[in-house]
């Protein structure tokens, strides 16, 4: 209508963010594609007297499944045939297999360590043990977010001011200043476009979706966009044992040989034995087997006696728990295997006809890079504390381990009551033999004590504090539920990948935080100005054109690549803290000094302007501390392109050339934008820190 194309030209920085968001949203999705963690699958039934594969889906009451060791069990079920040992870790957090036999209840989400057999399906769906303990985490959770909030405070509240403000100005600029038509729109227009944003939500979506990118490409999936964010700020992380801090593997770490025959009675055991749990690996993985005996009967492990063995011509040879293979005991024996249990080793004997042959001293595996990480989040202020329903001297073993500090402050959570809970949390870093239901209210104590809280666990005992926690992360290893209840899954189960997410939260928090100041600032001189255009006989001083060249080289321009770049500063403070106390300041700075000038100058426009590029070089020179090369390279630029702009494109700019006797206003409003906003900003500093 106007004609004045060239204020359109703030049109091109607004379609060039969508372009560039677009093609990050594309390329987001196609590398999360690439990484899915869905997968369908599929159980061997016995139906008409065959088997058949069929998808989990499709189970029915009394279909009877065919299971041997590895797999899973996904629905409640009866064991019909066999004999199978269950680990039931998903579920309880108790590491230490079980023994299921005919007859016996099998839990749906628990896995065959070893054994085979036909199982008789009793529940499905929602019915099932494990789905009833999730049925809370089926309903929707908004996690929460300080960027997202401070975000959503700011669009709300100018989103609240503009139309308002806008109708305003323009009905005053045309019916009673009599403006033209066309001079009513620019000036309206120049204030809206002033008032607006523009990029800034375009721009957080932008970061975090490079932050999603650079995780996937470090093997973490991100589910939660916002938990970026959330993780840079967590002050507590909770660790599950089994499965998280420990490969659910053991390792022989030493033994105690009483005899000459020990090396080849193991042996010869480990050879013939069809065990196949965590122990027994282990064993085997140490000794050599070897075959030197004729077997005549194998003793199967059995959850009664805690031992299995075999039976030679020389002899019959035990291995197992020492209290259950005899009633002689020998009191240096206990003596020994009490000691080496009271620091953390399971201790298996090894028996021949009464006779100790030896003792094997087995300990947890500990994830490589446990100790890396948790030394880590320490150095990071990050209080690590362990949620595990496995026996509190164990955890205490491998928490001293891995070195956690304060490992001796434990608690065993069986006879601890719900309401006793909240006394115990800040003081307590181990909680032992926890429930699921414990896990939950643990959370919810440690938030309700104004922590920020994130849970690294794998299995369905941990979904119910996924669910609470501020930020949960799975193991890709653990169970399906669990994995899709979290905001975060480390596909490799490396615990290496959490600092790079840590990382990446800053980043985004700290980029944001640059990106949100300049463009707020623009927005609280804009409103102030239209605010006092409306109320006083005060022309609005900018054109679009205006707005365009500053925003685009002060704001628009930096603030893509400040987005982008790498930034580990710890998070401070509360983020829309942060942003106000330089922002106001600067906003109010602007309006105060092109106040002044309008009544001591005839040419406001063009001060105007200058005032508008000087304080958005100040503001961008601030927000770049401390200056990286990129940052070096952005504000030189930005102030280039301001000079070249005011200097020789005065006829673009609509805006009178400007001469020597200019360079005087020029150190005058430096010099007042300077001592304005560093007077605001402390006073704004001094009245956040008090409240």
């Amino acid at each position: 209508t106007t004609h004045s194309y060239k204020n359109m030209l703030f049109l091109g920085v607004i379609i060039s963010n969508i372009i560039i968001c677009t093609f990050q949203e594309i390329r987001t999705k196609i590398t999360l594609d690439k990484i899915s963690l869905i997968h369908h699958m599929n159980v061997n039934s016995i139906r008409n007297s065959k088997e058949t594969l069929i998808k989990v889906e499709d189970i029915v009451i009394d279909d009877l499944l065919k299971v041997k060791h590895g797999n899973q069990i996904v629905t409640d079920c009866i064991l019909r045939k066999g004999i199978l040992e269950v680990d039931e870790s998903l579920l309880t957090g108790e590491s230490e297999p079980i023994l299921k036999k005919e007859g016996d209840f099998l839990y749906s989400g628990s896995y065959i360590v070893s054994g085979n057999g036909i199982l008789q399906v009793v529940a499905v769906g929602h019915h099932s043990y494990a789905s009833k303990l999730l049925k809370d985490v089926k309903t929707f959770h908004k996690y929460p977010s300080q960027l997202r909030d401070s975000l959503n405070i700011i669009i709300k509240y100018i989103g609240y001011s503009i139309i308002p403000l806008g109708i305003i100005m323009f009905y005053k600029n045309y019916t009673i200043l009599n403006d033209s038509y066309n001079e009513s729109i620019l000036n309206t227009s120049a204030a809206l476009i002033g008032m607006i944003p523009e990029g800034l939500i375009i721009l957080t979506s932008i970061a975090l979706a490079v932050g999603v990118i650079n995780l996937a490409k470090n093997k973490t999936l991100v589910q939660e966009l916002y938990c970026l964010e959330t993780l840079a700020r967590v002050d507590i992380l909770c660790f599950d044992k089994t499965g998280t801090l420990t490969e659910n593997k053991m390792f022989v770490d030493k033994y105690s040989s009483y005899s000459h025959e020990f090396n080849v009675a193991i042996s010869n055991l480990i050879y013939d034995l069809e065990d196949d749990n965590s122990t027994i690996q282990a064993i085997k993985d140490y000794f050599s087997p070897k075959s030197t005996y004729e077997c005549k009967e194998i003793i199967p492990f059995n959850s009664t006696n805690k031992y299995s063995g075999c039976i030679y011509k020389e002899g019959t040879y035990l291995l197992g728990a020492y209290r259950y293979m005899t009633n002689q005991y020998d009191s240096t024996i206990i003596n020994e295997i009490e000691e080496a249990s009271s620091n953390g080793y399971r201790v298996i004997t090894l028996m021949k006809d009464n006779t100790v042959l030896g003792l094997i001293y087995l300990l947890d595996k500990i994830r490589e890079d446990a100790y890396e990480t948790l030394n880590y989040f320490r150095k990071q202020d990050v209080n690590i504390k362990i949620i595990s329903g496995d026996h509190p001297l164990t955890i205490c073993h491998i928490a001293k381990r891995i070195g956690l500090n304060n490992y001796e402050h434990y608690v065993d959570m069986t006879d601890i009551k719900d309401d006793e809970i909240d006394d115990l949390i800040e003081n307590t870093t181990i909680f032992a033999r926890v429930t699921p239901h414990q896990k939950k209210l643990i959370i919810q104590s440690l938030k309700k004590h104004g922590h920020t809280v994130g849970i690294v666990g794998d299995g369905v005992n941990d979904v119910l504090a996924f669910k609470e926690a501020d930020v949960s992360i799975a193991m890709n290893n653990g169970c399906d539920i669990a994995k899709s209840s979290a905001n975060l899954v480390l596909l490799e189960s490396n615990f290496n990948a959490l600092p790079q997410v840590l990382y990446e939260g800053r980043r985004v928090i700290n980029n944001i935080q640059i990106v949100a100041t300049l463009f707020l600032t623009k927005t609280i001189y804009s409103i102030l100005l239209t605010l006092i255009t409306i109320l006083f006989s005060f022309e609005y001083p900018f054109e679009p054109i205006h707005l365009t060249f500053v925003s685009t080289l002060t704001i628009g321009l930096p603030a893509f690549f400040m987005a982008l770049e790498p930034n580990k500063k710890r998070v401070e403070n509360r983020f829309l803290g942060n942003i106000i106390k330089v922002s106001i300041p600067h906003g109010i700075s602007v309006v105060l000094c092109i106040l002044i000038l309008n009544l001591i100058t005839n040419d406001l426009t063009k001060y105007a302007l200058i005032i508008l590029a000087i304080n958005g070089c100040i503001v961008l020179t601030k927000v770049s501390k401390p200056f990286t090369l990129l940052r070096k390279i952005v504000l030189i630029f930005a102030y280039i392109g301001i000079i070249l702009g005011l200097l020789f494109f005065n006829k673009l700019l609509n805006i009178n050339q400007i001469i020597i006797n200019d360079f005087i206003y020029i150190i005058f409003i430096l010099l007042f934008l300077l001592i304005v906003s560093l007077l605001g900003t402390k006073l704004i500093e001094k009245l956040y820190k008090h409240k």
